[in-house]
């Protein structure tokens, strides 16, 4: 008899926990709907996955993030506007993610263990570390690949600025002309936003150097320098862009040349514990059968 009562337990809790969770999400829609609509017309579109739970990101971004330190959320919108997150979210939402992913990891870990009978606690207790983490990682991965989407393509665009006032246009209609030449991507819209800038008002060494602050890419802000550097020494901009774009495409070769030299290294690794093993396998494997077939063993 206990057995027959023991057996159900399991599906009854797991019941009760969804119909809990049905109750939350509910009741989180409704606190939702009170919220003021947020205003996203000059902002990227939310991924799929980022739109399926934007409700309860707003709800904690409202309720929650706005009583944190203010030093603090400065400074994750700095990081969010060097990798290019700030036009997806902001310091409030970003921080509501990681406190949502701390919450649900552990529901998730805990449904995954119950489907396949097993109990780590230990894996549960570390779960909400690990939520509150992964947003930072995905941030920091973002990152490195804007950087290296904007080193790989700030030669081609200062090959077209070069030409282009050499040809006799100004630096505005320059960046205005490799925009429509160049190949898309992030230092398109950063060169989208100064010259958005420059038509608001802003000076051209201000709006440059408000791009190198966002990028902080050692590159980027070679080029801002050497740009206004010409602009007050009254040098030849023309010579400036033109030795900046010969620059960049010798760091370039110098990094392929870099990358092909440490090929061979890093294959050495798999080589050993993947290649090599299956090699002596197939080797031996014949020697030993013969070795058995003649009665060795």
């Amino acid at each position: 008899m206990e057995q027959v009562l023991e057996g159900p337990m399991p599906w009854v809790i797991m019941g009760a926990w969804l119909l809990s969770g049905t109750c939350f999400m509910l009741a989180v829609f409704w606190v939702n709907s009170l919220i003021e609509e947020e205003d996203r017309a000059f902002m990227d579109p939310l991924p799929p996955l980022l739109k399926l739970v934007w409700p309860f990101i707003q709800v904690i971004a409202n309720f929650v993030c706005t009583f944190l330190p203010y030093e603090f959320m400065e400074h994750t919108e700095t990081r969010l506007q060097r990798t290019g997150v700030g036009y997806l979210l902001t310091a409030e939402q970003f921080v509501a993610l990681q406190i949502l992913t701390a919450i649900a990891l552990p529901f998730i870990v805990w449904i995954c263990l119950v489907s396949i009978g097993k109990s780590m606690p230990l894996l549960i207790i570390v779960a909400p570390l690990l939520g509150f983490l992964f947003p930072n990682v995905w941030l920091s991965d973002t990152r490195k690949r804007r950087e290296l989407a904007v080193i790989r393509s700030m030669p081609v665009y200062l090959d077209f600025i070069t030409m282009c006032v050499e040809a006799g246009l100004n630096l505005s209609g320059a960046l205005g002309q490799a925009m429509e030449k160049a190949p898309p991507g992030p230092l398109r819209n950063e060169f989208s936003i100064v010259l958005r800038d420059l038509r608001s008002g802003l000076t051209r060494a201000d709006a440059l150097r408000r791009m190198a602050d966002r990028l902080d890419v050692t590159e980027v802000t070679s080029f801002v320098s050497a740009v206004i550097q010409a602009e007050r020494m009254g040098a030849s901009l023309a010579t400036v862009l033109r030795v900046q774009a010969e620059q960049r495409r010798n760091e370039r070769f110098q990094r392929a040349e870099k990358l092909a030299m440490e090929a061979p290294i890093k294959l050495v690794g798999p080589l050993i514990m993947f290649i090599f093993p299956v090699t002596f396998i197939v080797l031996a494997f014949p020697i030993v059968m013969k070795f058995m077939s003649q009665g060795g063993m």
